[in-house]
């Protein structure tokens, strides 16, 4: 079994991404600079997105409460 390494992917919706390490990125998505194996990524992701929310729902909720 070969160990195969992942970077994490972000869009313009803060959503992230676990993606193989050299293959294209998708367009529509950037890398966000973790590197590592499938755990390590996977318990930065856990750390970072801790609101499952889209951008754009998260703006628009906060606006709906003010006014």
């Amino acid at each position: 079994m070969t160990d195969v390494a992942y970077q994490v992917l972000i869009n313009d919706e803060e959503q992230r991404s676990l993606w193989p390490l050299g293959k294209e990125v998708p367009q529509g998505w950037r890398s966000e600079g973790k590197e590592g194996s499938r755990e390590e990524c996977m318990e930065y992701v856990d750390g970072v997105w801790t609101d499952m929310r889209p951008r754009s729902l998260q703006e628009q909720m906060k606006a709906d409460a003010v006014g």
